[in-house]
């Protein structure tokens, strides 16, 4: 029996004969059409990348950022519909400030996950809501006071409200690139999560953002690389520094092949200017 064009897709609310929800699958391709979104685990904390598509050239550069901040040691990355990512991001604020006012103490992130995940669950049970049409990377390293067990941990939840731990994960149109990307690296010999480095783990994110992006390269775009770990930032998740952001783009651009690219560009530019 076949459910396509049957009216099952008319609430997300109601199975499909052969038990498909519809709304979620529709909200999971609005997902696949959002920007490039990557996470890796280090050795003491995780790193964000996204692709942010510059839809229009009179954008301020560096604002309308992608990636944000839910507690002061959990941060996140999305693909799909903005504003879905940003009302997700202001739950979790909540949830972190209602945590740390009834025990005192800032929320793990597997804590968040839970709690997230239900709340993303709940708005494919009832036809008066729709969906999340935003798969979300998030995660971070809860410093412990005692100096107990400091290990990072990193999520990704989609729109059904299924939430995973990783060690690497991508989402949006380049997740294939990138997802091929991270296993290549995360089964390699020589690669060991003991040993990455959060500096290390920042260039290889942004070579896999440069890689995927060949899948859309007609469209310029902006990346974005924040960090959360223990050695680098004190447990606090924050932007990268610009220093190490621009050794880590011009480490992609190179590993790409688009250095070269670039300034046979701007000496075309001359000979023409000339």
């Amino acid at each position: 029996m076949t459910s396509v064009g049957t009216g099952y897709d008319l609430s997300n609310s109601v199975f499909s004969p052969d038990g498909r929800n519809f709304q979620v699958e529709y909200a999971s391709k609005a997902v696949e059409n959002g920007s490039t979104t990557v996470g890796l685990k280090c050795k003491d904390g995780v790193v964000f990348g996204v692709e942010k598509i510059i839809a229009n050239k009179l954008l301020v550069p560096g604002k309308n950022r992608k990636i944000q901040t839910i507690d002061r040691h959990i941060g996140c990355c999305y693909s799909g519909l903005i504003p879905d990512g940003k009302h997700l991001v202001n739950r979790g604020r909540e949830e972190a400030t209602n945590f740390r006012n009834t025990y005192g103490k800032p929320i793990p992130v597997s804590a968040m996950s839970e709690r997230l995940s239900q709340y993303v669950q709940a708005y494919t049970l009832y036809n008066s809501v729709r969906p999340f049409g935003i798969s979300t990377i998030f995660g971070g390293v809860l410093k412990t006071e005692n100096g107990g067990d400091n290990k990072p941990e990193l999520f990704m939840l989609d729109p059904n409200g299924s939430c995973w731990g990783y060690k690497g994960i991508a989402t949006g149109k380049g997740r294939q690139t990138a997802k091929a990307e991270l296993e290549k690296l995360i089964t390699s010999e020589t690669f060991d999560f003991s040993t990455l480095s959060a500096k290390q783990a920042v260039e290889e994110v942004a070579r896999i953002i440069y890689l995927a992006h060949e899948d859309n390269k007609d469209k310029d775009f902006e990346l974005e690389l924040s960090w959360c770990s223990l050695s680098e930032t004190n447990g606090f998740h924050k932007y990268v520094p610009e220093e190490v952001y621009n050794e880590a783009v011009e480490n992609a651009k190179s590993a790409v092949g688009l250095a070269d690219s670039d300034e046979s560009g701007e000496e075309d530019m001359e000979v023409d200017a000339q």
